[in-house]
């Protein structure tokens, strides 16, 4: 049970592995490209190029006849990694092994929507992955398996993102193989909430580094994004200059250098709405900034 490609290694993964795959459920087709196609999520092409049987209901809450038809699997255990859907306590009850969640956090610091972003803007030193037996709580149950990987300074939420999709994939293999007995979070759970494009939009009374760690948090999206003359510019990659103080959001010198709360960001790959990505000397070379310019 998934949708983005977060959780294609592990559907791929399970099925190298000769596990016996009943069904792959999947978020419905989206309207998506110039033409507004429906297109099948990541998870639903994957699984149909392997030749699975795939489900996309719409809802599952209140949905006894989808609630039946999971039972009638006869599952041992269901497999969940960013599917989408809350999962019904009758669901959640159907599998022997119950329904084991593949979350991208060390559980139970982020529980929720954005635990790859919220550990790079938090400036956490690493995250990992927590495979865990589902309950009707927010990413409450217990722990089965969990594994860390170190953030650095270059971490992405794109290198992030892939990091830990493929740990994923070998622990839920490791999971269903030794089948771990299950250990109860402990206190100190921390929330990362549902992302939305506006969260891109740089604050720049904010500290230069907190600043620079939305740039990477958000890469590749919302993308981290000012708007210059009305126009929006992505912040691609960007480093901290300690020390230079100016008001936040002003342009300081003819190399881009921007005031913030504290010290100040030097953008080194930005991007115009509609443009291809560029390097900052490029990109001033066709669109020189005076220096005073203020950003919003």
């Amino acid at each position: 049970m998934g949708s983005p490609a977060f959780s294609v290694p592990a559907l791929q993964a399970l099925h190298q592995a000769g596990h016996e795959i009943a069904a792959v459920y999947a978020q419905p087709p989206r309207p998506a490209g110039r033409g507004q196609r429906p297109l099948p999520c990541p998870v639903a092409a994957a699984a149909e190029a392997l030749g699975l049987p795939v489900r996309t209901p719409d809802r599952l809450r209140r949905d006894t006849a989808a609630h039946e038809a999971f039972a009638a699997l006869g599952l041992d255990a269901a497999v969940v990694a960013a599917y989408g859907l809350i999962l019904p306590q009758p669901m959640l009850d159907a599998p022997r092994r119950g329904c084991l969640n593949i979350h991208a956090s060390l559980l139970p610091r982020w529980r929720g929507a954005s635990p790859i972003q919220s550990s790079i803007l938090a400036g956490d030193t690493e995250s990992g992955v927590t495979i865990m037996r589902m309950e009707a709580g927010l990413d409450t149950g217990p722990m089965l398996l969990r594994e860390a990987v170190p953030i650095t300074s270059t971490t992405t939420g794109a290198t992030l993102h892939d990091a830990l999709s493929a740990l994923g994939a070998r622990l839920i293999l490791r999971a269903l193989d030794q089948n771990p007995p299950p250990v109860p979070q402990p206190e100190g759970e921390t929330y990362a909430p549902k992302l939305s494009r506006e969260d891109g939009h740089i604050d720049w009374a904010l500290p230069a580094d907190a600043i620079e760690r939305r740039v990477r948090a958000f890469d590749p999206w919302p993308g981290a994004f000012t708007l210059l003359d009305g126009v929006v510019v992505k912040i691609l990659k960007a480093a901290v200059i300690e020390g230079v103080s100016g008001a936040p959001g002003t342009v300081l010198t003819s190399d881009f250098l921007i005031g913030c709360g504290s010290d100040a960001l030097r953008p080194l790959q930005v991007q115009r709405a509609g443009r291809a990505a560029l390097d900052t000397a490029a990109f001033l070379r066709g669109h020189p900034i005076p220096v005073g310019t203020r950003l919003a």
